[in-house]
């Protein structure tokens, strides 16, 4: 199954969304920092035909506004209620990685209404480290860009599905491959999450959760514990020998625990 381009704008930030069709209930994709819509592809194809899917650049990334002013955790909140709501997806399931997977909780603590359930992909309240933007700076202007190929690029991102899955996200202009998004985006996009960790809204968060954690994860084992303790109904999974794009490095392990938790909501 192919898919087709849909625009939601909001605010006049423009949106850029893969719609894979499909009938069930509908599926919302959130791509982590630095990412973009087409990491889904694999979980997509897969879903498709059960499921309405729609995965999103969102903003600041990909083919969407690339420098939108409101980078705040609420415009990205606010950003999944416009899609849900122009493209008529009634209360889906909605799906993230990393920093998608942050909006994803985000959306579910304060739409409980319009979130059907939850799956956090290396992704949880976060401990407010105040280091992270900066991190996420040094990483960025680490890149040796603009690469001189795709393939070059992969093997930068550490070759095989996630340099493949991370290359796929650049552009070809001026004799090069460059990022979608800006630097300065991406770190302002993560400054909340620097200041304070965001327990109270996984405490209000109702919905059945899935929290799937790489071997090598992001998350802190504290965290992942508090997580079952505080939050809602969840169930969490770690998958061996995965890291943090384990959503690249094994999607077909994804995709079958995608699939059994969302039988189970039916």
């Amino acid at each position: 199954m192919a898919w087709s381009e849909r625009i939601v704008t909001r605010g006049g930030v423009r949106l850029v969304c893969r719609d894979w069709g499909g009938l069930g209930t509908p599926i919302v994709l959130l791509h982590g920092l630095a990412g973009h819509s087409g990491e889904w592809d694999a979980a997509a194809r897969h879903l498709s035909p059960g499921h309405r899917v729609v995965a999103v650049d969102q903003r600041g990334h990909g083919a969407s506004e690339r420098h939108a002013q409101d980078v705040s955790r609420a415009a990205y909140v606010a950003d999944v209620i416009a899609v849900i709501d122009q493209l008529g997806l009634r209360r889906p399931v909605l799906v993230g990685q990393s920093l998608g997977g942050h909006t994803a909780m985000l959306t579910a603590a304060a739409h409980p209404d319009r979130v059907r359930a939850l799956v956090l992909i290396e992704a949880g309240p976060g401990s407010g480290n105040p280091d992270t933007p900066t991190e996420i700076g040094v990483w960025l202007d680490s890149w040796p860009v603009p690469f001189t190929t795709r393939e070059a690029a992969a093997q930068f991102f550490g070759g095989g599905s996630v340099g493949a899955g991370w290359a796929a996200g650049l552009e070809e202009r001026d004799g090069g491959w460059w990022p979608r998004f800006d630097r300065d985006v991406m770190v302002r996009s993560l400054a909340e999450n620097g200041q304070r960790p965001f327990w109270d809204e996984w405490e209000q968060v109702r919905c059945p959760t899935l929290v799937v954690l790489a071997r090598s994860s992001f998350v802190p084992p504290q965290e992942a514990d508090g997580m079952l303790r505080r939050g809602p109904v969840t169930v969490a999974v770690s998958i061996p020998g995965t890291g943090h794009d384990l959503h690249l490095e094994q999607p077909g392990t994804l995709c079958t625990l995608l699939s059994d938790f969302l039988d189970g909501l039916a």
